[in-house]
């Protein structure tokens, strides 16, 4: 992959998610507002280009990643998230649930942050939920459709919106509703640094809470950069 100032962050971690650790170092974000180049994201970050590019350049020589996304099947592609994402979320939301509580109760008092940190999660686990439901039981089923129609070389009944685009857009604005109140939660927490009067339940529940908005950007990785581009133009090729 040619990569220049000009090249999409969305691309290069389409087509490597490694290098999603180099723009999270810098603070860029690559999954919510990733249709931004190199030189744009530079500038507003006050990054190096030649540095980043060279970064990249060498994090995709040392690519071990097996897993080519942008290969699989839009159908193949939505199973993997639903199984690796969507049940990671149902999982782990009520442990760090019961963990940020337990904090509240007797940490609270002399870390209020605590208590914004809370709801900030349960607002957006509740919001995961009722999302993750809409994916479920609207957008997988017709990518599944789309997939079998294409194979089959048939049409495909009308779905219940003019364009998969519809459904997609507001898809995308909950996954930067989630991406703002992550950036919210790592600030309160400094980065999930526990402080230092910080016990054992404090740092293994600020690493939970890491590792799950980790898992909630690749999961949106996947989706915006990925899943949905493939269901646009899929729709428009079986309706050419």
């Amino acid at each position: 992959m040619d990569i220049n100032n000009q090249t999409l962050v969305s691309n290069i971690v389409a087509k490597n998610y490694k290098a999603a650790n180099i723009f999270k170092s810098y603070g860029i974000d690559f999954c919510c507002n990733g249709n931004r180049s190199i030189e744009t994201v530079c500038d507003v970050n006050n990054v190096n280009k030649n540095t980043l590019i060279k970064q990249i350049v060498n994090c995709f020589k040392t690519e071990t990643d097996t897993n080519d996304y942008k290969s699989w099947d839009i159908d193949f592609l939505s199973d993997y998230i639903y199984n690796k994402h969507h049940k990671y979320i149902e999982n782990k939301t009520p442990e760090i649930k019961q963990y940020l509580d337990k904090l509240c109760s007797v940490h609270g008092k002399k870390h209020p942050e605590l208590f914004e940190i809370n709801t900030l999660f349960s607002e957006s686990a509740n919001d995961l939920t009722i999302h993750m439901k809409k994916e479920e039981l609207i957008l997988f089923p017709y990518f599944k459709k789309l997939a079998m129609a294409n194979r089959n070389n048939s049409t495909i009944s009308n779905p219940q919106f003019d364009s998969v685009k519809s459904p997609i857009k507001m898809m995308h604005k909950e996954h930067d509703n989630e991406g703002l109140r992550f950036r919210k939660i790592a600030a309160l927490s400094t980065n999930y640094t526990p402080p230092k009067d910080g016990c054992s339940t404090y740092k293994v529940t600020f690493s939970l809470l890491q590792e799950f908005e980790e898992d909630l950007h690749k999961h949106i990785h996947l989706e915006n950069n990925i899943l949905f581009k493939k269901g646009i133009d899929l729709e428009q090729t079986l309706q050419n």
